[in-house]
C-alpha cells in the first residue's frame, strides 16, 4: 500500500489553529478528521467559584470578533435564573449592540477571509493591492458595526458596558443620532456587497442540512426566540440540554455538539436565514429577491452572500432602533437584594450561530457550575461531513487542488478556534 501525506501548515484567514486528516482508501474517503489542537482554556472552570457579575465580562474574553454575544448569552442566562426582565429602550440597546458586532464580524469575513477564495488570491493583502475598492468597502463596513459597539460597550473588542440587568451607561438620543449617517453609508455599502457577493462564481454544491436557530414571532432573531430546526424541532431555549449534546472525539481538544442519538447539524447565517428568511424587515427582504437568494440556501459556498443580506439587515435594524430611541429610566434593572441558590440557561444568535450558556449559582451569588457550547464546536461535526462529501466527488483531483477546495470548504462556515489568524494543517494518506 502506498501512501501519501499532503502538509499545509498555517493557511491563514480562518480565526485560529487546527489540523484536517484526510485517509483515503478503496476509492473513499475513509477518515476525515478536523483536528483542533490549540490547548483548551477552561473558561468554564475559570468561572466556579467567581461571583455571578463578572460573568459577562470574563466570557467575553473568550473571543475577539464576538464578545458581545458572549455576555449577551451570560446576561440572558443569568437574568432567566435570578427573574430579571430586561424590555423596552435596554432590550432594543442589547439588540443594537448585537447589530454593531454582527455588522463588523460579517464584514471581516467576507472581504477578507472568504472574498479572496472566489477572486483568485492567497490573501486579502494580495487582493487589495489589484481592487483597493473591495477591502475599502470592507474595512468601511467593519468601521461602522466597531462604532456602535464603542458607543454601546465602551470598546470596539471585548466591550466593558454590559452588565447583568442592562448597562453601567447607555448612551444619549443625540449620540444614537450621531451615528446615523455613517449607518446610511453602511446600508449603500451593505446593499453593494450583496450584489459584489451575487456576481462571484459559486461552485454547484448542494448538502442536505439539519440547520437549527432561533426563531422570534416577530423579528428576526439575536438574541430571543424558541430553539427550532429545519426537521421540526421546536423547543424552549432552556431545553437545550435535551436534545444537543457534547462529545469527545480523540484527535481533537474541543468538543463537538450533536443531536442526542446522533447525528449532525449546522448553525449559522445559512441555518439562520433558512428558518427566519419571512422575518427580514423590507429593504433588506427585497434586497435578497434582488440579488437571487432563495429561501432555502443548501449550496456552503453560497453562505457568503447570506452574511451580506444580514449585514444589510443589521443596519437597518440598527437604523429603525436608533430612530425610535427613547432614554430608559435606568440603564439596568437591579438584581434581587439577596441572591438565592437558581439556575439558568439560555441562547443567543452570535454571527457564526447559535451560543449556549447555563450557570448553577449557589446562594449568595457564586457560581457554582458554568456550561457554554460555543458556535463552531456545534458545526465542526456537519464541516467534516462537508469535507467527505467534496473529497468522495473527485478522489482523481491533484493533491495541491484537494487542499485548496478542503480550506474553501472549511472557510465557508467561518469557524472560529481561538480568534487568532491560521488555521488549517491538512494530511491526507492515499491507500
Amino acid at each position: 500500500m502506498t501512501e501519501r501525506t499532503i502538509a499545509v501548515d498555517y493557511v491563514a484567514r480562518v480565526e485560529g489553529e487546527g489540523a484536517l486528516r484526510v485517509r483515503i482508501e478503496g476509492g473513499r474517503a475513509q477518515e476525515v478528521e478536523l483536528r483542533i489542537f490549540e490547548p483548551p482554556r477552561f473558561f468554564e472552570a475559570m468561572l466556579r467559584g467567581r461571583d455571578y457579575a463578572e460573568a459577562p465580562d470574563i466570557t467575553a474574553r473568550i473571543c475577539g470578533i464576538c464578545p458581545v454575544a458572549y455576555q449577551m448569552s451570560a446576561c440572558h442566562a443569568l437574568e432567566r435564573a435570578l427573574g430579571i426582565r430586561v424590555d423596552g429602550p435596554l432590550r432594543a440597546l442589547r439588540r443594537l449592540l448585537y447589530c454593531g458586532e454582527w455588522i463588523e464580524s460579517h464584514a471581516l469575513h467576507i472581504y477578507l477571509l472568504h472574498a479572496p477564495d472566489f477572486l483568485g488570491y492567497p490573501d486579502a493583502v494580495r487582493l487589495a493591492k489589484d481592487r483597493p475598492k473591495v477591502v475599502a468597502d470592507g474595512l468601511a463596513l467593519k468601521k461602522a458595526g466597531n462604532a456602535l459597539m464603542q458607543l454601546l460597550g465602551g470598546r470596539e473588542v471585548h466591550p466593558i458596558n454590559v452588565r447583568v440587568g442592562g448597562f453601567y451607561r447607555v448612551p444619549s438620543r443625540d449620540e444614537l443620532a450621531a451615528r446615523i449617517p455613517e449607518l446610511e453609508e453602511a446600508f449603500a455599502l451593505a446593499e453593494s456587497t450583496a450584489r459584489f457577493a451575487a456576481s462571484l462564481p459559486f461552485p454547484d454544491v448542494t448538502e442536505e442540512y439539519e440547520f437549527v436557530a432561533l426563531r422570534h414571532p416577530d423579528e428576526y432573531p439575536m438574541n430571543e426566540g424558541d430553539l427550532v430546526s429545519s426537521r421540526g424541532l421546536r423547543i424552549p431555549q432552556e431545553r437545550f440540554d435535551e436534545e444537543f449534546e457534547e462529545v469527545q472525539v480523540p484527535y481533537s481538544h474541543a468538543l463537538q455538539a450533536r443531536r442526542r442519538g446522533g447525528g449532525s447539524y449546522l448553525v449559522g447565517p445559512m441555518a439562520r436565514y433558512s428558518l427566519n428568511h419571512d422575518r427580514l424587515p423590507p429593504r433588506t427582504r427585497s434586497l435578497a429577491e434582488e440579488v437571487g437568494l432563495e429561501a432555502t440556501v443548501v449550496n456552503p459556498h453560497r453562505s457568503i452572500l447570506v452574511r451580506a443580506i444580514e449585514v444589510a439587515f443589521a443596519c437597518e435594524e440598527a437604523l429603525r432602533i436608533i430612530r425610535g430611541y427613547s432614554v430608559p429610566p435606568t440603564p439596568f434593572v437591579a438584581p434581587p437584594a439577596s441572591i438565592p441558590e437558581a439556575r439558568g440557561a439560555a441562547v443567543t444568535e452570535a454571527p457564526r450561530g447559535i451560543l449556549y450558556h447555563r450557570y448553577e449559582i449557589a446562594a449568595g451569588g457564586l457560581l457554582r457550575d458554568a456550561k457554554i457550547v460555543p458556535p463552531t464546536s456545534q458545526n465542526q461535526a456537519r464541516i467534516e461531513v462537508d469535507l467527505r462529501h467534496l473529497i468522495d466527488a473527485d478522489l482523481a483531483r491533484p493533491d495541491a487542488e484537494l487542499v485548496s477546495a478542503c480550506e474553501r470548504a472549511i472557510r465557508n462556515h467561518d469557524p472560529c478556534i481561538s480568534c487568532a489568524t491560521h488555521f488549517l494543517r491538512l494530511e491526507v494518506d492515499r491507500g
